[in-house]
């Protein structure tokens, strides 16, 4: 058994070692008469030293693992490269923007489940389908820590029932929608304005697309000569390609939109190198003196949605076709691969004709122009040049 180093740098130091080699010594043989085996004390000693480290290490670790870090990590790895990117965006801004700081940044172990509800329950006042999209999202970054071992609870799944028992709040203001009747007189109100932005909301009701779907248009998505604008799945939020098939006057504004220069179909009169910014058709609405009736997304798609619904334009399939929303039932979703081109081509065409208040689809109400020809402003134009 070995009692240590001898230094010998000086006599001193060399002394010093000697007198604790001894007194290790002496120890050694008072154990020994003892019954213990110095040896394996040493050793117990030594395995001791390392498992506190270890738990230690354990500690630190945990204590850095925050609900974040713990989130962000499980998007990277199983979000990411399974949905798209602007779900993917979507789904971790929901969680940083819904969950309080003081959760948010404190470690995944030590999140509580009363803790969690509580500030849940005030997101499901507000917005409840918000609120339930936050704990599934939650329960699967908690399951993925129980899983690697970081924490042994999951509160999310544990606040599921409870949650469900918080009322929810009164209708978000947000979801506002202009009765559809009233469309044709927005329209034409719509028409009297000039610019980007009022060309961008009526193309943007004309195709009943989303908002982010249109002001990221680029020319390479447009075929003028067939009529088709095709939305890549990337920028879609199913993920999948979406063909618009464009009405007379949608294909009027895109081609008026040439004059701008721009790689995007509705750039940013300041910036032409980027689209224009989401604000610009809301601060239209503001001056139109319609933003507190309606919103973009409210006008532009369910509206849409609630005319062609009521009366009977189209089957509902291709009304859904139209908005690109996903079937519900995946079965169904599994055998039903219907496009449902031409039904929907008849669908927009005869929604315009309901913008432009035309009593059929082929005759043009009395006193009203064509709605075919649309200028680009030459004061709006110049700005691009």
């Amino acid at each position: 058994m070995g009692f240590g180093t001898a230094h010998r740098e000086t006599i001193a130091a060399a002394g010093e070692s000697l007198r604790l080699a001894r007194e290790k010594a002496r120890c050694a043989r008072n154990d020994l008469a003892a019954g213990r085996d110095p040896i394996e004390g040493k050793r117990a000693a030594r395995n001791a030293d390392a498992q506190k480290t270890a738990t230690a290490k354990a500690q630190r670790k945990a204590q850095a693992l925050t609900l974040a870090r713990a989130a962000r990590a499980y998007h990277e790895r199983a979000i990411e490269p399974a949905m798209n990117a602007k779900y993917s965006q979507v789904w971790i801004r929901s969680l940083e923007c819904h969950v309080p700081a003081a959760i948010w940044h404190k470690p995944v172990a030590e999140v509580g489940a009363v803790e969690l509800f509580e500030a849940l329950a005030k997101v499901r006042r507000r917005l409840p389908e918000t609120a339930g999209r936050v704990r599934r999202r939650l329960a699967a970054v908690f399951d993925d820590a129980i899983f690697f071992g970081h924490c042994s609870f999951n509160p999310a799944g544990a606040i599921r029932r409870k949650l469900t028992e918080v009322a929810p709040g009164k209708a978000n203001p947000n979801l506002r929608a202009l009765p559809y009747v009233q469309v044709p007189e927005f329209v034409a109100e719509l028409r009297q304005h000039e610019g980007v932005a009022a060309r961008c909301l009526e193309f943007a009701l004309l195709t009943a697309a989303r908002t982010a779907e249109v002001l990221g248009a680029t020319w390479g998505e447009i075929d003028e000569q067939a009529g088709i604008w095709t939305i890549p799945g990337a920028r879609m939020k199913g993920g999948d390609d979406h063909t618009v098939h464009l009405s007379h006057r949608a294909l009027a504004i895109v081609g008026a939109m040439r004059a701008a220069g721009s790689d995007y179909v509705f750039p940013s009169p300041m910036h032409p190198a980027r689209p224009l910014c989401n604000m610009g058709m809301l601060t239209l609405l503001s001056r139109m003196r319609y933003r507190s009736r309606t919103t973009v997304h409210g006008v532009c798609r369910a509206s849409f949605s609630t005319w062609a619904n009521d009366n009977g334009i189209a089957r509902p399939d291709v009304i859904e076709a139209c908005l690109a929303h996903r079937e519900a039932d995946k079965v169904r979703a599994a055998y039903n691969r219907a496009a449902f081109h031409a039904e929907r081509a008849a669908l927009l065409r005869a929604w315009s004709d309901f913008c432009d208040g035309r009593e059929s689809a082929g005759e043009a109400a009395p006193g009203r122009k064509s709605a075919d020809v649309v200028r680009f402003p030459a004061q709006v134009a110049s700005r691009f040049r």
